[in-house]
């Protein structure tokens, strides 16, 4: 399928609300009713407006040049920290799109594997495991080099989109199982990331709406959703240090949430259709 022509005030737009899908607004409440349903023109726009995010985000000589430096000398310096995050950011916005809006909602696997190593290193290198870092960085040059790069482009070519009744029903999967591990006690460290990936994708999802669609009951679930995914973002960094180090089972081990995403959390399944 061909990426569709955002303009670039549209890209900006996308932009700035990928940067603030963490920010945590203490006085944000939901809108209601809450925007539930939307239309396969709205999919398809979704989908082609984050597909754009990650051409024009995601050069591939430039991973090429960050990777060098994390091979030479296993860390980067500010700015190019930055840029690794967007450019990291622009991928988790494609994969969010193909498992929200493709008809299998899943990623496909090369993209899946390059999205998950990027994220392994920016963890080795944020927690100095240099060892670490130079094993994820040889298999990220191996999945950034020409010949791969085209089969990851053909892969997200090949993409078929689900409809508006499909993409619903998956949606409404996502909230039970939200529901279910909110109501269920303390999550492990390992269910604490699937709870907080559901939140991500909505994130994603009401950003890209919002983006192309312009509307405030959009704009205000979008904001919600990114204090919690803010709030959970900030806690599992700090699982993934403690892991690191040996202070916990990151699969075993129970996660005690703070009250903050607790009442977040309890609100959002409460308000969220059955």
């Amino acid at each position: 399928m061909t990426a569709r022509a955002y303009p670039p005030q549209v890209m900006a737009a996308m932009f700035e609300a990928v940067e603030m899908n963490d920010v945590v607004d203490p006085v944000v409440s939901l809108p209601d009713p809450l925007p539930i349903a939307c239309t396969e023109a709205d999919i398809r726009g979704c989908f082609a407006l984050c597909r754009q995010f990650w051409e024009e985000g995601a050069p591939r000589a430039e991973i090429a040049q960050l990777l060098g430096t994390l091979m030479a000398s296993g860390d980067l310096p500010r700015e190019s920290r930055v840029r690794y995050k967007h450019i990291r950011a622009s991928y988790k916005q494609l994969r969010f799109a193909s498992v929200l809006y493709g008809k299998r909602h899943k990623a496909p696997l090369l993209f899946r594997w390059t999205v998950a190593l990027m994220g392994h290193l920016q963890d080795a290198f944020r927690n100095g495991r240099r060892m670490t870092v130079l094993g994820h960085v040889l298999l990220l040059r191996l999945l950034v080099t020409w010949p791969v790069w085209a089969l990851v482009r053909r892969e997200i070519d090949r993409i078929e989109l689900d409809d508006a009744a499909g993409f619903l029903a998956f949606r409404r999967a996502e909230f039970a199982k939200l529901r279910r591990w909110t109501e269920g006690g303390h999550p492990t460290g390992h269910v604490f990331h699937m709870m907080r990936k559901v939140v991500s994708r909505q994130v994603s999802f009401y950003d890209s709406w919002r983006t192309i669609a312009p509307d405030e009951d959009r704009y205000r679930m979008s904001r919600f959703l990114s204090a919690i995914n803010g709030l959970m973002g900030s806690l599992h960094d700090d699982l993934v240090e403690q892991t690191c180090k040996g202070l916990r089972d990151y699969h075993r081990d129970d996660v005690a949430l703070p009250e903050d995403i607790d009442q977040r959390l309890r609100t959002l399944v409460t308000a969220l259709p059955a």
